[in-house]
């Protein structure tokens, strides 16, 4: 029988009492979280990234919200994310027709993150975009981007957000185009390349 040295600091595993939280594994990620997009729809696009901390270490435990509208830019107005069974309350999941916008990701144990979603169309003013909240440990208070996908050169140009930022800071808010409808896109807390985070008022 091998015994575990827990003689020092050291050797002992951290506990949730030894961690910054708080901690969104529990209860919050459901199957299919990122599977936003009805199955075959034509303007299905995959995004992918990692979210990384200010010492540019991936965060397995954090949760990506996105919110978007459908491809003609209208806010989808349907129920359907998180169904349940009216009888036992289990999680039925999405019933793969209706497009509700809304997804809930969990990184993975190396920080990833992927959602198949439909890309969205432009609403008024704004180069399209995908809304993102950001929950993460030691984050008190989660955290707002957008996404930004290529492709319309002309319409990121006139962004009225984009256009008040420097090229630097601006390029965290578009993914980049990996071909075959992938785009990547990292959020990273603080630190060089951090992501442009926004305020609400």
């Amino acid at each position: 029988m091998t015994k575990t040295e827990t003689s020092g600091p050291r050797n002992v595993p951290p506990t949730p009492s030894h961690t910054v939280g708080p901690f969104y594994g529990y209860a919050l990620p459901f199957p299919g979280g990122g599977d936003i997009a009805p199955v075959g729809h034509p303007d299905t696009v995959t995004l992918q990234g990692y979210v990384y901390d200010g010492e540019g270490r991936p965060l397995p435990d954090a949760l990506v919200e996105l919110w978007g509208p459908a491809p003609d830019g209208t806010v989808p107005q349907v129920d359907g994310s998180i169904r349940r069974d009216p009888s036992t309350g289990g999680y039925l999941g999405r019933n793969g027709v209706e497009f509700t916008g809304w997804g809930r990701i969990q990184t993975d144990a190396d920080g990833h993150w992927y959602a198949r979603t439909l890309r969205p169309g432009a609403r008024g003013h704004s180069a399209a975009y995908l809304s993102v909240c950001l929950f993460a440990r030691g984050l008190l208070v989660h955290l707002f981007t957008r996404i930004y996908l290529p492709g319309d050169e002309a319409a990121l140009a006139a962004d009225p957000l984009l256009a008040r930022l420097a090229a630097e800071r601006r390029d965290t808010l578009i993914a980049r185009d990996g071909g075959d409808g992938t785009y990547r896109f990292d959020i990273r807390l603080q630190g060089e390349g951090e992501t442009v985070f926004l305020e609400f008022q």
